[in-house]
């Protein structure tokens, strides 16, 4: 939580690398209201276009955290898409004339107190990616004198986002093609995605879970059985029952992805590459149980990194349900009643209970991203 203060920070050390984007973000905000005390709030929000989603990515605000790891359809909001197709930032002095609508993010905005806010626009090659926006519980604040200055802070801002999630992208790609693995089909690592995203989206609360670790938990999940380059094809695609010693080499590929991991971000550059330790968790961990049953270390409980108890969760319910040569896929019915019966034991119950609880969400998550058998 921010607390409010008047003591000017240079705004030039932002450009370290010390610190998480949120703590940027944050000191960001302390720099704008040591000249400019009325902006309560600044978020980031980012657009999926496949959905129509607009998610906050990332908030820093006086008091209250709100509306954070908040989504809504872009269509719902007439006012956002007319900045977005303006290209324009916009001034909004009075959120009330827009509550007709019954937007939960409009009447939440509106009890919130936030009455003004300056919306800028952000385009990345020419494609739109997302608001940075200013809130303020004063109306009529967002004058000439203090929209430069917003301005260049909202660019500031954006270019930090946009680095972080290119990076992060820009390494997943370079992980996924660096011919180590199979990765199946674009639809699974968009499934894996999504799935390990809503679960940790239900945890957020609970774990005081950042915008931009839940983000980055999609972008690695499907990363999770890298390692599995380095076993034999033989193996991997057996038909039949595999014996002891070919599953305890199976079983290598916990510890082989986290190694895999820690040398291709090393070519990358490491220190460029934040929450990478996400990463690496998810690599190595993601068959661990909490009954200390799973590989490669046989942790219990929260000796387990939260990132690889969500993955576990997601990895599994996607295999339940995907039709594999052996087998038919299972109903989500079937399969939510696996996981129930793995939860405490296995599985993270809360994890468990993140996924289960969802069932449109899952449901529209398999429609967007089923299997296309052609490829």
């Amino acid at each position: 939580m921010l607390k409010k203060t008047s003591e000017y920070q240079d705004s030039l050390a932002l450009q370290k690398d010390e610190g998480t984007l949120q703590d940027k973000l944050i000191s960001i905000h302390e720099v704008i209201t040591a000249t400019f005390s009325f902006v309560d709030r600044i978020s980031v929000a980012v657009y999926e276009q496949e959905t129509d989603l607009l998610k906050i990515f990332m908030a820093s605000c006086y008091g209250e955290t709100p509306l954070n790891h908040h989504e809504v359809m872009l269509n719902d909001l007439p006012l956002l898409m007319s900045v977005m197709n303006k290209g324009k930032a916009s001034v909004i002095d009075d959120v009330d004339i827009f509550s007709k609508d019954n937007n939960i993010h409009i009447l939440q905005m509106a009890e919130l107190r936030y009455v003004a806010s300056y919306v800028m626009p952000v385009y990345k090659n020419a494609e739109f990616f997302g608001f940075i926006i200013f809130n303020s519980g004063q109306p009529n604040v967002f004058e000439e004198n203090a929209l430069h200055q917003m301005d260049l802070f909202g660019h500031m801002i954006s270019l930090m986002v946009m680095n972080e999630l290119t990076v992060a992208y820009a390494g997943n790609k370079k992980l996924t093609d660096s011919h180590v693995m199979d990765l199946e089909t674009g639809s699974y690592i968009d499934r894996m995605s999504r799935y390990a995203q809503l679960i940790a989206g239900q945890l957020a609360e609970q774990y005081s879970l950042a915008d931009d670790y839940i983000k980055h938990i999609g972008l690695f999940s499907p990363l999770h059985d890298i390692g599995k380059g380095e076993i034999p094809d033989s193996i991997l695609q057996k038909k039949g029952k595999l014996t002891v010693q070919e599953f305890e080499l199976v079983k290598t590929h916990a510890s082989k992805g986290r190694d895999m991991v820690d040398q291709l971000l090393n070519n990358f550059s490491r220190d460029s590459f934040r929450h990478a330790s996400i990463l690496r968790n998810i690599a190595q961990y993601h068959h661990e149980f909490m009954n200390g049953s799973g590989y490669p270390h046989g942790l219990k409980g929260d000796e387990i990194p939260l990132e690889a108890r969500i993955v576990a969760v997601a990895d599994i319910f996607d295999a339940l349900t995907s039709e594999r040569s052996y087998r038919k896929a299972w109903s989500n019915d079937v399969a939510f009643a696996m996981l129930k019966d793995m939860a405490g034991g296995q599985l993270d119950e809360d994890c468990v209970t993140g996924l289960i609880s969802n069932v449109e969400s899952i449901e529209n998550i398999q429609e967007t991203h089923s299997e296309n058998h052609l490829g």
